[in-house]
Parts: structure tokens; C-alpha cells; sequence
């Protein structure tokens, strides 16, 4: 069996963890002997920059499953009946977490999985017969958060995944997430750097503005910082709050500093 990649055990690791963020909009889990867990306000995960919804190790995590044949659904169900941790919904049933299964990854399949995480905004642990590397980014932006090869999902490892996404952290083999950290390294180096971006798509400019923006300078002083015109300073702020679909330039630099641009 080729060993996989947890949250957890990255941690150990790198002490850093995979993690993206929380998804879902629904219940999130139902807690034995307690009753269901609500979900957080607005029916959606919280983010890190919130309080983000945790899965203790006494709730049952509430999955839908979605498979292109019905001798792979039924493969991943029977794996799971006897898994306290996890429960299948029933129908009409809000779920936290879609497991799909697909023989192979190509385009259709993106789709179909893009379609899945979007119907309801969950979390997608995806169970496959062939998963590339190269494609893994696209995954990514379609919504998987997890990733086992069919011969590797055992119970063991479907519940492991689940929970992950669940709790808003990924769960790849270590070869893919070594492929798509390279895929992402290569994107930055020869298509963002070049024109001047970078992955948190602010241009260079755009990032020492809102630092000194962020340090108390007000338009006029940040255009004689930089000796550009205030015109010019006025222009780049009003690029980025549109860009981001922000009001103005303090929520612009609210919003900077929460995510770690600045």
C-alpha cells in the first residue's frame, strides 16, 4: 500500500499542515448521544479567520456519495457501514462531505466533480483508479480536498480523508502533493513573477501600497513615497478594491492583512 499524506502528519513533519479553506454549507457533522451539532451561523463553515468549525473525535460525520457506476458506489458504501465516524445521508439529507468515486480524471470528470462541489459548496474526497499529478491543480479549484487511489481506500483511509475535510485540511499522497507543489512553484516562476504577480494576485505595486497604506500614510504621502503621481496611487487602489469587490481602501487593507498579503 503506498503511504499517505495527513494533515496530521505533515504537521509532524513540516509543522505545517495542508490546509484550505472550510467549505460546506450545510450540517457539518451530528454528535452521538448528543443530538445533531448546529451549524455555524450563515449555514456555512467558519475560516480560520473566524471560528472555524472543528470535527471532535465523538461526531459522526455525515457524507454523500456520488459515483459514475453503482458497483463503485456501492463498494465505498459497504466500506463505510461500519464506521461509527461516518454516516451515509439519506436522502434529501444535508451532508459536509461528497466522496466521489471515477475510474480516471480527465476533463468530463473535472466537470462532473466542479458540478458536485458547487451544487452545495462541500468539500469533495475523491476516490479514483488513475489520478495525475499535472492535473491535481484543477482538482484543487474544483473542489477536492482529498485524494485516495481506489486500491488505497480502505475504511481506514476513506474515514481519515473524510474527517480532513471535514475539518477544512487536505489529504493527498505524498508523490501529488510533491507534483502539485512543483506545478504551483513552475507557475509562479513562468507565468506570475514575469508579469509581475504573484499567487495572491497583487502586483508589486499594489502590495507596497497597501503596506504603506496599512502604516498610516494617507494617498498623497504614499504617492511621494513611491514618486508617483496621487492620481496614479488613487487609480491603483480603486483597480484593487474592484478587482476584490471591496468598498474601499480600508476594508482593502482589512482584507490584506487577514489573508497575510501585507
Amino acid at each position: 500500500m503506498v503511504p499517505t499524506l495527513t494533515a496530521d502528519a505533515v504537521a509532524v513533519e513540516t509543522q505545517s499542515t495542508v490546509d484550505f479553506p472550510a467549505l460546506g454549507s450545510g450540517v457539518a457533522t451530528h454528535t452521538r448521544n448528543r443530538g445533531a451539532a448546529r451549524p455555524a451561523a450563515g449555514g456555512a463553515m467558519r475560516d480560520a479567520g473566524n471560528e472555524r468549525n472543528t470535527v471532535a473525535e465523538h461526531d459522526t460525520v455525515v457524507v454523500r456519495i456520488d459515483a459514475r457506476d453503482p458497483i463503485s458506489e456501492a463498494g465505498v458504501r459497504m466500506q463505510l457501514r461500519a464506521r461509527s465516524e461516518i454516516r451515509v445521508a439519506r436522502v434529501g439529507e444535508p451532508a459536509a462531505v461528497v466522496v466521489a468515486v471515477t475510474d480516471t480524471v480527465d476533463e468530463e470528470a473535472t466537470r462532473w466533480l466542479r458540478g458536485l462541489h458547487r451544487a452545495d459548496g462541500l468539500p469533495v474526497v475523491l476516490v479514483s483508479g488513475q489520478v495525475d499529478g499535472r492535473a491535481l491543480s484543477a482538482l484543487v479549484e474544483a473542489g477536492v480536498r482529498g485524494v485516495l487511489r481506489r486500491h488505497e481506500a480502505t475504511a481506514d483511509r476513506l474515514v481519515t480523508a473524510v474527517r480532513a475535510a471535514a475539518a477544512g485540511h487536505g489529504d493527498l499522497p505524498p508523490e501529488l502533493l510533491r507534483q502539485l507543489l512543483d506545478h504551483l512553484a513552475g507557475l509562479n516562476r513562468q507565468v506570475l513573477s514575469p508579469r509581475g504577480y504573484s499567487f495572491t494576485g497583487l502586483t508589486e505595486r499594489e502590495r507596497t501600497v497597501l503596506q504603506l497604506l496599512a502604516d498610516g500614510l494617507s494617498t498623497r504621502e504614499v504617492a511621494l513615497r513611491l514618486s508617483y503621481s496621487e492620481r496614479t496611487i488613487k487609480t491603483v487602489i480603486q483597480d484593487l478594491t474592484l478587482r476584490l469587490q471591496l468598498r474601499n481602501r480600508t476594508q482593502a487593507v482589512a482584507y490584506a492583512l487577514r489573508n497575510g498579503w501585507i
